[in-house]
């Protein structure tokens, strides 16, 4: 295809010594355009709020200096995981700028693309152990009374971590530069050393990556939802009114944030083996499956700067005791968001430069 997806959805073929589908279809010109001029602004503001809040996810988990329950251990990690994810994205903004030739060598090509890939499995599975730990508690309260861990919570994570590590362990080794002249870049790219490669990612990418843990997910939230409603319908026998209808909603919002987020991607990246394998083809499928995975690549990074937004402020996890820090960090926070955005721009006309102030 035409131009490297961000989430190693493009690769060079070394048995043919040729890169991919060097030559675009035509049809789309100015849709690549306009991608060229937005989507750096877009990940630079998504790099920004991601990186704010949960900068302030992690204040208000860890300086209060209290022991973490185990839910705050896993969103303490899930935090850590998509700020490792957002420190990243400048890398990319710029190679966009750049209209993908990779400006920045070939260790960090390798090093950004391996940390992208390790938080895609690192949050999906710290996301199914959220919803395994909500499933022990709503559904089987009396059997995980007093048997929930902070150590085993610590544990999982870890395991978590080198899990996804390891599966991102291909990125690490195999990407690469290459040069592609009939696009005059040299493009960070995925070298599969054999064809069989890509049947191995997109097994890893689809199915370790995205079915399996989903099923986990739908699993464990339909039975907390049914045990939810249980509870409902108890209460109004009881007391004459509905409870727990808050933590349905999280549930709810969680589960469709990442769907919504991650579905898209996913769809398109088997859409691209498709046409990778010659199962469909043609240049309409090229464009669909070359534009599709650029915008899905963007639904997915939202859901870096939504997990705050979800686990913490819709689910109201924090309270009081909380109150301290926000009051300190959130200035800060704010102070460091008007000094990165361009609040005020003066232009010197002579040379083009541009100064940015702080008001």
């Amino acid at each position: 295809m035409a131009l490297q997806a961000l989430l190693e959805l493009q690769s060079s073929n070394q048995s043919q010594g040729t890169p991919p589908n060097t030559t675009s279809c035509a049809g789309v010109p100015e849709a690549w355009e306009a991608l060229h001029r937005v989507l750096p602004t877009v990940i630079i503001t998504i790099c920004i709020f991601g990186l704010l809040g949960n900068i302030l996810v992690l204040s208000l988990l860890l300086l209060p200096r209290q022991r973490l329950k185990v839910a705050e251990i896993y969103l303490a990690h899930l935090a850590a995981s998509d700020l490792m994810f957002v420190l990243g994205l400048p890398f990319w903004a710029e190679n966009i700028w750049n209209r993908f030739n990779w400006p920045f060598g070939a260790p960090l090509c390798r090093v950004v693309n391996g940390v992208i890939k390790a938080h895609l499995f690192i949050s999906i599975f710290l996301v199914v152990a959220i919803s395994q730990d909500r499933y022990r508690v709503l559904v089987h309260p009396m059997a995980s009374w007093g048997r929930r861990r902070r150590w085993q919570a610590q544990a999982t994570c870890l395991l978590i971590w080198v899990a996804g590590g390891l599966l991102s362990t291909p990125t690490f080794l195999l990407r690469s530069i290459k040069a592609i002249p009939d696009l005059n870049v040299s493009a960070c790219v995925l070298l599969f050393p054999h064809e069989a490669w890509h049947f191995v990612r997109m097994v890893e990418l689809n199915v370790l990556g995205f079915l399996l843990p989903l099923a986990a997910i739908f699993f464990f939230n339909y039975h907390i939802l049914a045990s939810l409603r249980r509870r409902e319908e108890v209460s109004r026998s009881w007391c004459g009114g509905p409870k727990g209808g808050r933590t349905t909603a999280l549930i709810f919002t969680l589960v469709a944030a990442f769907l919504v987020c991650w579905a898209p991607y996913h769809f398109f990246a088997f859409l691209e083996f498709l046409f990778h394998v010659q199962a469909i083809q043609g240049c309409c499928w090229e464009e669909i499956t070359d534009l599709g995975l650029q915008l899905a690549n963007f639904f997915a990074f939202t859901n870096s700067c939504l997990n705050p937004v979800i686990y913490v402020f819709v689910g109201h996890l924090f309270r009081a005791k909380d109150n301290a820090v926000v009051r300190v960090m959130v200035p800060l926070l704010l102070a460091g968001l008007c000094c990165l955005l361009p609040v005020s721009q003066e232009t010197d006309a002579s040379n083009h430069d541009y100064k940015y102030k702080c008001r």
